[in-house]
């Protein structure tokens, strides 16, 4: 059975970090190993993950040593990664029970080392687990095919169900950027040449405002995908600006749902 390494940033987490980790720990795919940064949080974040590595040595909490940010604490947990997979969840958000299972078997099935899957959303003050998720109808769908091309125009993959295969890419880190690390990751395997495949069955639940709400943080994100264009894919203004326009876009229609 493979090993797949969970990778978790934390800060002040606590509200939402308990249904996040159970999620993980009931996956129907029991050979897992959840690696979790703690990014100098102050609200007992780090005392409930320590419960929770009491309880299941699956768990494997650090407390970063200094605080760096989402980026940071996700490559200090994939450095630590001894999986034959790293897959990525975020504290305020939650796996359904078999999206491991599934997940893998889809990877399995297929030539592409980088695979997602559609998701459901929740509201931000959404109280339930996982294992009792009622689907609904706020769904973002996952494409079929993503390629480096398709990925330049809009970022396609959530990555609450990001998973890729560390025998076949290594192990990936995310750049050091202040925002929008997962995308650049994504485009990094891409340029190397690898695709990506998305499962259509949603097996993510991703915690967001209300169907309708197109949230300040979310448009801040401009300057950071124009950044990641021409200074890290170090593309020309046209190809940038047409890029950035796929993006709002993409926010706007995924902020309906």
């Amino acid at each position: 059975m493979p090993l797949v390494s969970v990778v978790m940033p934390v800060y002040n987490s606590a509200a939402t970090l308990g249904a996040a980790v159970r999620s993980v720990l009931t996956q129907t795919h029991e050979d897992l190993e959840l690696l979790v940064t703690d990014d100098q949080s102050s609200d007992g974040s780090m005392d409930l993950l320590r419960e929770f590595a009491r309880q299941d040595e699956r768990v494997l909490p650090e407390r970063a040593p200094e605080q760096g940010g989402a980026g940071r604490a996700r490559n200090l947990a994939i450095e630590r990664a001894r999986g034959d997979y790293v897959a990525f969840l975020d504290s305020d958000d939650m796996w359904l029970p078999e999206k491991t299972e599934k997940q893998l078997a889809f990877a399995a099935s297929g030539s592409a080392p980088l695979t997602f899957t559609s998701y459901f959303k929740m509201d931000a003050d959404h109280a339930g687990e996982s294992t009792d998720w009622t689907p609904n109808g706020r769904v973002v769908r996952a494409r079929e095919h993503v390629d480096y091309r398709a990925m330049l125009v809009r970022d396609h993959i959530g990555a609450l169900t990001a998973m890729y295969d560390r025998n076949v890419l290594g192990t990936r880190l995310m750049p050091e950027m202040r925002k929008r690390q997962d995308y650049a990751l994504w485009l990094s395997i891409m340029r190397d040449g690898a695709d990506a495949r998305g499962l259509a069955e949603p097996l993510a639940v991703y915690r967001a405002q209300q169907a309708g709400s197109l949230s300040s943080n979310k448009m801040s994100l401009v300057r950071y995908n124009w950044a990641l264009y021409r200074e890290h894919e170090h593309l020309s203004l046209p190809r940038a600006t047409r890029a950035l326009g796929g993006a709002v876009w993409q926010s706007v229609r995924n902020s309906r749902i």
